[in-house]
C-alpha cells in the first residue's frame, strides 16, 4: 500500500530506525551528473535483504519495495565495485572496537563449508568428501566469529587450494594476523608455502583419536558458528547465484545485516 508515493507495508527484514542509523552514512552518494537518483536507498537495501532473509527470487520482489530490476541494479553495481566490503569491513571494526578489542585482529580461524546449487547456471562441482554437488565457501573469521575473509569455489576445489585464493584476497584488516587454527585438512605442503609466503602461521586443531562422539573442538567451533550464522538467511541455504562473486557479496550482506543488529542493540 503506498501513501502518496511512500511505502506503508514493513516487513519483519527491514531496517528499523536505530539500524538504518548505523548503515546509512556508508551508502554511496548519488554520482554527479546524469538523472538524479530517485530511488529511496534504504528501501533498496530492505529489498535486498527480503531476498537474503526469504531466499525470494529478484523477479518476486514484493510491490511495495522499488522495482526489481532497481534493486539488483545497485546489487549488482555494490558487488563489482567492492562497496558491499567496504561496508562489512567498516561495521566489524566499530563491533570489535565496542567489544574492546583492535579493529585488526591477530587470531583467526577458517574452515570452508559445501554447499549445493540450483538448476541456475554457473561454476560448480563435487565434493568427494562430503558428497554434495555445488560450490563451497572459504570462510576466514575473527575469534569473535567476524568474517574477515571469504572465497567460494566449485565444491571440487580443495580446502588447500580454495585456502591459497583466500589468503591472496585478503586486505588490510589482516595485517596483524599472527596465527590461523584449521583443521586436518590444511596440513602437509601447505602449512610450508604459508611459512615460507606469508606472515603468520596455520596451526592445526586435531580431534583425539580417543574422543568419541561430538566434541566442541578448541578454537575451530568459532568459524562453525559463523556458517550457523550464515545458514539463518534462506538464501544461503543453497547456492542460488550464477556468479561465485555474487555468492561472495551474499555472505557480506548478510554479515552487515548481523552486525548492524549487534551495533543497535
Amino acid at each position: 500500500v503506498y501513501i502518496w508515493g511512500m511505502k506503508t507495508q514493513t516487513y519483519p527484514t527491514d531496517l528499523a530506525n536505530r539500524h538504518w542509523d548505523c548503515i546509512k552514512d556508508l551508502v554511496p552518494a548519488a554520482k554527479t551528473g546524469g538523472r538524479p537518483r530517485s530511488l529511496d536507498m534504504r528501501q533498496v537495501i530492505n529489498a535486498i535483504l527480503y531476498i537474503l532473509v526469504t531466499g525470494a527470487q529478484w523477479r518476486m520482489l514484493p510491490k511495495d519495495y522499488p522495482n526489481w530490476k532497481s534493486v539488483y541494479h545497485y546489487f549488482r553495481i555494490w558487488r563489482d565495485d567492492g562497496t558491499w566490503q567496504r561496508i562489512h569491513d567498516t561495521l566489524r571494526a566499530e563491533v570489535r572496537r565496542r567489544a574492546g578489542h583492535h579493529k585488526h585482529p591477530t587470531a583467526g580461524c577458517l574452515d570452508s563449508q559445501s554447499v549445493k546449487t540450483t538448476s541456475v547456471g554457473g561454476e560448480r562441482g563435487f565434493d568427494s568428501g562430503k558428497r554434495v554437488k555445488g560450490r563451497k565457501r572459504h570462510l576466514l573469521v575473527d575469534t569473535l566469529g567476524l568474517l574477515l575473509a571469504v572465497v567460494v569455489t566449485a565444491a571440487s576445489v580443495s580446502d588447500a587450494k580454495g585456502a591459497r585464493k583466500l589468503f591472496k584476497k585478503m586486505g588490510g584488516a589482516c595485517k596483524k594476523l599472527r596465527r590461523i587454527w584449521v583443521d586436518g585438512t590444511y596440513r602437509g605442503k601447505l602449512l610450508n608455502w604459508v611459512s615460507e609466503h606469508w606472515w603468520f602461521v596455520l596451526e592445526p586443531v586435531l580431534r583425539s583419536s580417543e574422543q568419541k562422539g561430538f566434541v566442541l573442538l578448541k578454537r575451530r567451533w568459532v568459524v562453525e558458528r559463523t556458517f550457523a550464522w550464515l545458514t539463518q538467511c534462506r538464501r544461503l541455504g543453497k547456492d542460488y547465484e550464477r556468479l561465485p562473486a555474487s555468492s561472495e557479496a551474499m555472505i557480506y550482506i548478510a554479515m552487515i545485516r548481523l552486525m548492524v543488529r549487534r551495533l543497535a542493540s
